[in-house]
């Protein structure tokens, strides 16, 4: 077992944070600050106990080294608002001069943020340097970062490697909690709803869970590939012919657990994305595409979700962002809503139709990570979460 801030006895300690502050910035303006809210909880717990925290994250993918437009500064300006009381101070590099500096002057209850861990370059490539010095901001190292965990950076990885007491954050804490321990045995049926564009960013969680689950459902764009691999006419669909292969050994799977496969049977066309006239096809005429799901497929998907006991979903079932094609993601999402089931939605894109549905209240765990939580439902192993769990035993 992990062990979390809970745990230990971290009053008075020098905290080493590792958060996940990559919000959209634009302009120096913030446009989502959901990731800052949902670090609060954690660092204002480590305030309490008089800690000085040394916090990190990374923004966005700079290439080759600093980057204005990647600067955290932004995050610590908010972070100094919602604090209030707390004196939040902001470090102009990573681990260099004036980071140093900072950290020599710290007092209890305050934080000192360093700038985005990604203008090191050793970050991504899992420096075991550059966590020595991280390891130095610190006495003990706390994780909130579950957004990141999946990938084995310094800070993430390399870093928590080096300190005797590692502990997880209330939000990793959780995400851990519902995506890991509750999906090891889950209250069956247990069913995956899966959307979004492409086949080929969800290979390996297709082929984890369809190991694992009772059923399977399948629709946004990625739905085009399975049918297409079928012989069953898309119009002029997005499909990853390339993926074919891959869909019809997923399918087989399937058939061999004797567990249902749901895909489409009825499809919100029309000429272009931009198109408000759109025509209910059983099967896509050419020079017509697919982008939501139709009335019998709504039907036939709510019909499974009613029998689950556990359900977890990520990736929207069309191009909700549109007006004319936000309907079935909007009314899976309610019918996930009122069923009495575990109900897990995975980050990204399937939290906006969450969102856009007006049912996040009725959801038993909005994750924060996108592929960290696609992969940790999928039953992977991640770094980051490893880590926990070596040094909390």
């Amino acid at each position: 077992m992990f062990k979390t801030i809970r745990d230990f006895d971290v009053s008075k300690k020098d905290v080493f944070l590792r958060l996940d502050l990559n919000v959209p910035i634009k302009d120096g303006k913030i446009k989502d600050d959901s990731r800052i809210l949902a670090a609060l909880p954690t660092i204002n717990y480590l305030l309490e106990r008089g800690c000085k925290i040394v916090a990190c994250s990374h923004l966005g993918r700079p290439k080759g080294g600093a980057s204005p437009e990647f600067s955290l500064s932004p995050v610590a300006q908010r972070l100094q608002e919602l604090l209030k009381e707390n004196r939040v101070i902001f470090a102009n590099d990573v681990v260099g001069e004036d980071a140093q500096k900072k950290f020599s002057e710290l007092k209890a209850s305050e934080v000192l943020l360093l700038e985005n861990v990604r203008f090191e370059p050793g970050e991504t490539k899992g420096d075991e340097e550059l966590a020595k010095k991280f390891r130095k901001f610190g006495e003990i190292y706390v994780t909130d970062a579950f957004g990141s965990l999946h990938r084995a950076h310094s800070s993430v990885y390399q870093t928590p490697k080096l300190f005797d007491v590692v502990l997880a954050g209330f939000l990793v804490e959780k995400e851990i909690i519902y995506l890991k321990e509750k999906l090891q045995s889950p209250e069956r049926p247990y069913i995956a709803i899966l959307g979004g564009a492409k086949v080929s960013d969800k290979i390996p969680v297709l082929k984890g869970l369809v190991e694992k689950v009772d059923g399977m459902i399948i629709g946004g764009a990625m739905a085009y590939t399975f049918l297409s691999s079928k012989g069953v006419g898309v119009g002029n669909s997005l499909i990853e012919k390339e993926c074919y292969d891959v869909a019809k050994e997923i399918m087989k799977r399937a058939e061999e657990r004797n567990i249902p496969f749901l895909l489409p049977i009825d499809h919100i066309s029309a000429k272009s994305i931009d198109d408000t006239e759109v025509k209910v096809m059983e099967t896509i005429a050419e020079g017509y595409s697919g982008f939501d799901i139709g009335p019998k497929t709504i039907a036939l998907f709510k019909n499974e979700i009613m029998k689950a006991k556990t359900i977890v979903w990520n990736g929207p079932l069309g191009v909700f962002e549109k007006e004319q094609f936000k309907n079935g993601t909007v009314l899976i999402a309610k019918a996930l809503a009122d069923c009495s089931s575990l109900k897990i939605v995975g980050g990204g894109d399937s939290v906006s139709a969450i969102k856009v549905a007006g049912v996040e209240n009725k959801i038993t765990h909005i994750s924060t990570g996108g592929g960290a939580s696609l992969e940790l439902i999928a039953g992977e192993k991640l770094p980051g979460v490893e880590i926990l769990y070596e040094k909390g035993s």
